[in-house]
């Protein structure tokens, strides 16, 4: 009887088309779950005596799909079922859920009941919760910022009553006080980002906090760690400077498989830059700095084993590593050597402007004006001939059009004499002739340009350093 309930679960599987819903948290399709699970040594589900921690439940897929293969792999040394049930549940398989609702719904995925006490339950525990516990915590506050999370008081300093995303596995400097206990293995697929609206840099601003969630597991010093998360933290900015150095450096990440198009790892779901999950293995090898990369797109997989420092950016593609050799073997000038700071003028994005003045100023909305007297910056520049381009790039950076093509720059245009810019856009560079700035654009407009920055340009956002693989060149010639 034990076992037609727990087989019914999984048909059919409810989990995949929660997958399919999109949301900052996003739900993990099974698939995904079992490719992560097969980066593991498989003995770890013929061991008794393994145990596994997800400190960001939403649904329980994760504690699931092990489950499934501990129920397989236990069966010799507990041939009967509900032994072996017993055994998995109360002592291999411990979760954190992120919210009260993924709580229910994780506890519903794993016991087949919401309340893991109650004769519904497949394995029945003292306690509503079972392992799979939530806590409902506080941020702690510091000059308008959580101290853990960086989430901002305005934003989240909210009635009891509604949810905080103060998440219990980030917020403390002892998770091996939650549990008490030492993991194998922790697995997840974390919160990706916090909206801080208006307390941070501007209405609808996010931060990044999944790498919060990486960090924090290494501390608990599991012997195996794999998390899916996005894949802008390759080039770093937004607080994943620091991060992006201790990973690529740390010669324990033994494995990165990146999807560039993160709907090929979450149907529906559109995340800039893609998503990649990776293993790193605490007892490997301190000598090992090969890490093996895995690209994937539309199920077609490149596999490389390469040192991720070999360059100061690191290059998700392992098929570009051979090509950005060759050019930079001829030790040119980069442009990035020559591209303009950000917000050359000074002039922020949301800045006021006239109908008319004696310059003019393009911005996002069109054409504007302002004095001479506010531009901070850049006044070498005011009568020359400006080429431009936006610092957002395309769309969603990586990702394919409607055509299924990349593309990487959206606006590339002159500025005439007399004409500046705000922070939305970029100045590569500025010439006293016409002619340069045209010869300049049709060098932005190759091909050549924009795979070598594409290597680099992972988020929306481009920067100056987004053209260190790019040489500059003789502008005075077409």
């Amino acid at each position: 009887m034990a076992e037609s309930v727990f087989d019914k679960v999984y048909n059919p599987d409810v989990l995949s088309c929660l997958a399919n819903l999109s949301n900052d948290e996003v739900f993990t399709p099974p698939e995904i779950v079992n490719q992560m699970l097969d980066l593991l040594p498989q003995e770890l589900f013929r061991n008794p005596d393994t145990k596994f921690l997800d400190p960001a439940c939403k649904t329980g897929v994760f504690l699931r799909e092990i489950a499934k293969r501990l129920i397989k792999g236990l069966e010799p040394q507990f041939p009967d079922l509900q032994q072996r049930i017993d055994h998995i549940f109360h002592n291999q398989l411990y979760g954190i859920a992120i919210t009260e609702l993924t709580s229910l719904l994780s506890r519903r995925g794993l016991y087949c009941s919401k309340y893991p006490n109650s004769e519904f339950s497949v394995s029945l525990f003292d306690t509503a919760e079972g392992n799979i516990r939530y806590k409902k915590v506080s941020h702690t506050w510091k000059d308008g910022r959580c101290i853990y999370c960086g989430a901002s008081q305005k934003e989240y300093d909210r009635d009891q009553e509604l949810e905080t995303h103060a998440y219990e596995f980030i917020h403390t400097l002892t998770p091996e006080e939650i549990f008490k206990m030492k993991f194998d293995v922790i697995i997840s697929n974390p919160p990706y980002q916090l909206n801080v609206g208006s307390g941070g840099k501007g209405s609808g601003t996010a931060i990044p906090i999944y790498h919060l969630f990486v960090n924090q597991a290494k501390k608990l010093k599991p012997r195996y760690l794999t998390m899916i998360i996005p894949s802008r933290w390759f080039s770093g900015g937004r607080g994943l400077d620091s991060f992006r150095q201790s990973m690529l450096n740390d010669h324990r990440l033994a494995k990165i498989v990146d999807f560039s198009d993160s709907k090929d790892c979450f149907p529906g779901v559109d995340i800039a830059g893609g998503v990649c999950y990776f293993l790193w293995q605490r007892d490997r090898d301190t000598n090992n700095h090969l890490c093996e990369i895995v690209n994937s797109y539309k199920n077609i997989t490149n596999s490389e084993f390469r040192n991720p420092t070999e360059f100061n950016v690191f290059i998700r593609d392992n098929k570009a590593i051979d090509i950005v050799k060759k050019v930079l073997s001829n030790k040119e000038t980069t442009l990035n050597k020559i591209v303009r700071p950000v917000s050359l003028y000074g002039l922020n994005t949301n800045i006021s402007l006239k109908n008319s003045g004696e310059i003019a100023v393009r911005h996002s909305g069109g054409i504007g004006y302002c004095s001479k007297s506010i531009i901070r910056a850049g006044l070498e520049t005011l009568n020359q001939y400006k080429v431009y381009i936006s610092a957002a790039s395309y769309d969603h950076a990586g990702q394919p059009d409607k055509d299924g093509k990349r593309r990487i720059l959206s606006i590339v245009d002159i500025m005439e004499p007399n004409t500046i810019c705000t922070s939305t856009y970029i100045v590569i560079d500025a010439f006293d002739n016409r002619i340069y700035a045209q010869n300049l654009i049709s060098f932005l407009k190759t091909k050549f340009v924009r795979f070598l920055m594409s290597q680099i340009c992972i988020s929306q956002h481009i920067s100056r350093d987004t053209f260190s693989f790019v040489p500059n060149q003789d502008f005075s010639k077409p």
